[in-house]
């Protein structure tokens, strides 16, 4: 009886957890945004070179000023450490937003390694973050 009851609080607990899986905002990678085709070749490793940072959430973000900021983990220390920021302003509304720069310097990764990319509000508070692996 006793395992007949820890079986039905994971099962409980698997699905508690799933359907609130989405209730946060989630911060992606994709190659690039497509007008027709949407997001290109989501992953989470990729080689150096720019790529497109996709936020999802259930609800309007109500952000205005916002930042991506990218932290480098350094393995001689083990700590993430600054790498690069960018700003950006967008609509408060906005549930979906995918940030990229036209300028192949801009949201670029120049070295291999693995990276938090964090989006930013207006005070430097972390709104939501991912981790991305960056390859040859």
């Amino acid at each position: 009886m006793r395992n007949l009851a820890l079986l039905f609080f994971a099962v409980f607990m698997l699905f508690t957890n799933i359907s609130f899986s989405q209730s946060e905002p989630v911060l992606y990678f994709c190659e690039k945004y497509d007008s027709r085709k949407g997001e290109v070749n989501i992953s989470d490793r990729f080689t150096r070179g720019a790529i497109t940072v996709v936020v999802k959430c259930d609800y309007a973000l109500n952000l205005e000023d916002v930042a991506i900021q990218y932290d480098k983990y350094n393995e001689r220390t083990g700590k993430f450490e600054y790498y690069k920021k960018f700003y950006f302003t967008i609509d408060s509304d906005m549930k979906y937003v995918y940030f990229s720069k036209n300028d192949e310097s801009d949201m670029k990764f120049e070295d291999p390694g693995f990276y938090r990319v964090f989006l930013l509000d207006d005070r430097d508070k972390t709104v939501t973050s991912s981790l991305i692996e960056i390859i040859r």
